[in-house]
């Protein structure tokens, strides 16, 4: 499910969510894989996609149906997501996200926590959870705010809208459009790896998140509870 490359002088580390047929939605056992691919990260910088045209789906919809409408196990379900945001954003290498189509719910909030994000012109971006009750939870509340400030993080956040690449960019979702947004983490792997990670470090050095995460995972818990009959009317 997650794949695991380096280039020939290991200044890039290749991480790709490879489950297609699922649009690159995670399972428990993909996002533990995709955490470990980024703890053992050696290079200094980490270009992380999705393979077959999509960036990912975010949560795997099955899984949070066998949650079976169980709040306390749905919090540690958004737990485990935001654990793993957290490892891409605290990670020491850079970590460029190559966004091919969709990235939807948790998918973009996995994006939101990566250093760099470059589009497609294919890409699109959405959290369209609200529409069936849910909503990403992957720490999605406390970054989408702190990217394109707290109106247009409320608006896109409560629409349910998809927007596409050229929206994304000018709402500040994305930095740069690139058909080959590999070659971004290419020119970013070009410059000194300790520079690199002393930069990453003061710039992301931001005010505390986990009791805003901690909040954010039990109201997600609780919107299992509530909403488990049209969790599984969506996989209908």
């Amino acid at each position: 499910m997650i794949d695991v490359e380096s280039n020939a002088d290991r200044s890039i580390r290749t991480v790709t969510i490879d489950r297609p047929g699922a649009r690159n939605a995670l399972t428990v056992a993909g996002l533990e894989a995709l955490e470990t691919a980024i703890e053992d990260a050696e290079e200094p910088v980490i270009y992380l996609r999705g393979r077959g045209g999509a960036f990912s789906a975010g949560a795997d919809l099955e899984a949070v149906a066998d949650l079976d409408g169980d709040s306390e196990r749905a919090v540690e379900f958004a737990r485990l997501g935001q654990h793993v945001a957290r490892t891409i954003e605290d990670s020491p290498a850079v970590v460029v996200a190559g966004i091919d189509g969709p990235a939807r719910g948790g998918g973009l909030e996995l994006a939101l926590a990566c250093d760099v994000r470059v589009g497609t012109p294919d890409s699109t971006y959405g959290e369209p959870g609200v529409t069936f009750g849910l909503f990403g939870a992957w720490g999605g509340t406390v970054r989408l705010p702190r990217v394109l400030g707290e109106g247009d993080a409320l608006e896109f956040a409560l629409s349910g809208r998809a927007v596409d690449a050229d929206a994304a960019l000018h709402m500040g979702l994305i930095s740069r459009i690139n058909a080959e947004p590999r070659a971004v983490a290419e020119e970013i792997a070009e410059n000194a790896p300790d520079a690199l990670a002393v930069l990453k470090r003061r710039i992301r050095d931001d005010s505390e998140r986990a009791t805003q995460e901690r909040l954010e995972a039990r109201a997600f818990g609780d919107l299992v509870a509530n909403h488990a009959d049209d969790i599984d009317a969506v996989l209908e």
